[in-house]
């Protein structure tokens, strides 16, 4: 019965993520859903991206969290459309919060869209929110065994993020062999080395993104 009950959710989940989808292809909007553990460095990543983007296209941000808006205020100073989904306690964004949400949005004015869900390893997986590219954010500080203790993030993942890599000195962390696992898992997906301290590897993700978003672009027309 609850595996019933699950794939239901699951598909009635899918049939908005669609119209989600469908939505933002109507508007040119690229969509990135960007998940995490919590404190892995995805609002950093997102302000970097800002900063470095910001002349290329338009961007907006959909902040997921169970409760607060620190986030959606820390965006909200570097002046792009931000709006901010409590979820009330659930452990990841589904595609009814989304599409809720995307009413009170100003679409007419984004061309790169965010939407940092909530932080978790495991839900967020599960529930397609109509996004065109899903991207891990996954830091040194917590240690090389996530691809084995949650292998369905690092599976359905399109680009896979090493954040914090200014603190490699002083952790034991083997990122050739973090990698590989992330590989064996899921073959096709990108992997870059980042820090959003230094700067080191924003550049990458930045010609990623324009890439993705031209490569989208092509397939449309």
């Amino acid at each position: 019965m609850e595996i019933k009950v699950l794939k239901d959710i699951l598909g009635v989940n899918e049939q908005l993520a669609e119209k989600n989808r469908q939505l933002f292809d109507s508007k040119g909007i690229f969509t990135v859903n960007l998940m995490s553990s919590p404190g892995a460095g995805k609002t950093s990543l997102i302000l970097q991206t800002i900063e470095k983007m910001r002349e290329k296209t338009k961007i907006g941000v959909i902040e997921g969290d169970v409760s607060s808006s620190l986030d959606a205020e820390a965006i909200a100073r570097e002046g792009v459309p931000v709006v901010q989904i409590n979820t009330g306690g659930e452990c990841h964004l589904d595609a009814n919060m989304l599409h809720q949400t995307l009413s009170k949005f100003p679409l007419q004015d984004i061309e790169l869209l965010f939407i940092e869900n909530v932080g978790n390893l495991i839900c967020p997986a599960e529930f397609t929110l109509g996004e065109h590219k899903k991207v891990l954010v996954a830091s040194v500080p917590e240690g090389e065994d996530k691809p084995y203790k949650y292998p369905l993030m690092f599976h359905t993942a399109d680009a896979v993020l090493i954040n914090k890599t200014d603190l490699l000195p002083y952790l034991k962390f083997d990122t050739e062999a973090f990698s590989r696992v992330i590989k064996e898992i899921n073959e096709k997906v990108e992997i870059l080395q980042i820090s959003c301290v230094t700067g080191q590897g924003i550049e990458q993700w930045a010609s990623w993104l324009l890439t993705q978003m031209s490569q989208r672009q092509g397939k449309k027309t």
